[in-house]
């Protein structure tokens, strides 16, 4: 226990020393938001990585592996495509814009080739970031609660406050140069984790051969990767539904400003390939330690809490302490970018741009620091009274960023016609149809993951709605 302690505290120290090495970034809106656009390849890919991933990785999937055993490999496939496209189809594209507009955030993107005086393309972005924000720090704190309580005893409220005071203090002291820096740590250890884990696991099973002789025993169907296709149509729309996972990457913004971070474009080539490649050991590692752990300890009540059941019980006290870090670490790397994202929201997109502030970049900055502060409490709020299923809560979150913005922003970059009410309309559509799907319709449809028919019609009304009003001069782009 005390190792695990010093380990936890060692690791603190080093998050608090890139904090304050990066507050000198911290005094303009650019330089607190996006690091001054200044970043090598390598902190991109793992900030990419590390950032999209989160508690759901460490937690949520390795317990979903654990669950349903190797059909949660279609989660893997789904993620690493829908990684791909993001790099692939909007990475350079989403740079070059970034910069010749001096964008600073997804919706400054969204705006800026329009006519948009009456900021309802931004406004609109604004509100639906923050609702999807606040969900998903909420679940991230969850999982830090289930984390600290799950490794050393910790009591979840007590964990829930820890872990939220960690990642509040280093975000709101150093910005998006500090949580860059520190998801690049946190990466690193996560992909060590990610390969140890699982590898102990499979070896404490007596090989991969004894961890199919144990997982034969309990469930057959727990080897087979189509073995819910016996059930019919509902067993298809489940391999749909996880394949379907990847993508958000197209459209959630804390992922998306990773893009335009970057020193230039041959910063973005570079770090697609790293990106892609890690993302395969990421989530490869995660199912599998899931796995592997069904395996060796059958019939937690909680699956989700399976990677510290391993980090504890077969790895001496300073081994478990890092790996306590590495969930973490996981967790951390995403809660910082959504109060970032989120606090960008309400000074960049509403205090400067919606209302007009005259204030100096260093006050913006400011209050940049206070909203980080007050999104973190409201987390904490929220995620106090424990929620239970990190994994499907992240994806509601996770689904409506993605629906919201994937489309409308395809359009953008691709799509010569696109027009102002097209953006809107996909932009409405696609969140409303994701969050309405899980409210009404999913029940209905086999439960069908939410983002495939949020993307749908967010795509339709993208394209549709701007081929309607193509002629509408108030609505076309603005000359280049």
């Amino acid at each position: 226990m005390n190792e695990t302690i010093m380990v936890l505290v060692g690791y603190l120290v080093v998050l608090m020393v890139l904090a304050f090495w990066s507050r000198s970034e911290t005094h303009t809106l650019s330089g607190y938001f996006l690091a001054g656009k200044k970043l090598p390849f390598w902190v991109v890919a793992f900030s990419a990585n590390a950032t999209g991933e989160s508690g759901w990785l460490l937690l949520g999937l390795t317990g979903m592996g654990y669950a349903v055993g190797a059909q949660a490999y279609w989660v893997v496939i789904g993620e690493i495509l829908g990684v791909i496209a993001s790099w692939g189809l909007i990475s350079r594209k989403l740079k070059k814009l970034g910069d010749d507009t001096d964008s600073i955030t997804l919706p400054d993107v969204l705006a800026a080739k329009f006519d948009d005086s009456k900021h309802i393309i931004r406004g609109i972005a604004v509100a639906i970031i923050l609702v999807m924000v606040t969900t998903y720090v909420t679940a991230q704190m969850v999982a830090s609660g289930k984390a600290l309580s799950g490794f050393i005893g910790m009591d979840y409220q007590a964990g829930v406050l820890l872990g939220a005071i960690i990642i509040i203090g280093y975000t709101f002291i150093g910005g998006y140069k500090a949580v860059s820096y520190t998801d690049v740590v946190q990466g690193l250890l996560m992909l060590l984790g990610l390969i140890l884990v699982p590898a102990a696991a499979i070896y404490a099973a007596g090989g991969w051969g004894g961890v199919e002789d144990s997982l034969h025993a309990q469930d057959p169907a727990l080897l087979d990767l189509f073995s819910v296709t016996e059930q019919g149509i509902s067993g298809w729309v489940i391999i749909i539904s996880f394949l379907g996972i990847g993508l958000p990457f197209l459209g959630v913004p804390q992922l998306l400003i990773r893009f335009m971070s970057a020193r230039d474009d041959a910063e973005v080539r570079k770090a697609r390939v790293m990106a892609i490649i890690v993302m395969l050991f990421f989530t490869g590692g995660a199912v599998t330690a899931g796995i592997a752990g069904r395996a060796l300890f059958p019939g937690l009540e909680d699956s989700e809490t399976i990677f510290p059941t391993i980090s504890s019980n077969l790895f001496p006290p300073v081994i478990s302490g890092l790996l306590l870090i590495v969930v973490l670490a996981a967790i951390m790397s995403t809660v910082d970018s959504l109060l970032l994202l989120a606090s960008s929201a309400v000074v960049r997109d509403t205090m400067q741009k919606i209302m007009g502030s005259t204030k100096s970049e260093r006050e913006l900055s400011g209050y940049g620091k206070i909203v980080t502060i007050i999104i973190g409490v409201i987390g904490i709020a929220f995620a106090i009274p424990q929620a239970q299923f990190i994994f499907w809560f992240v994806l509601f979150a996770w689904s409506g960023l993605g629906a919201a913005f994937g489309p409308a922003l395809m359009g953008i970059l691709y799509y010569k016609k696109i027009t102002r009410a097209g953006v809107i309309a996909g932009m409405l559509g696609g969140f409303l149809t994701s969050v309405l799907w899980v409210l009404v319709f999913k029940e209905r449809t086999y439960d069908l993951y939410e983002a495939i028919p949020g993307f749908i019609a967010g795509f339709a009304l993208t394209w549709g709605v701007s081929f309607l009003t193509w002629d509408d001069p108030g609505q076309t782009p603005k000359p280049e």
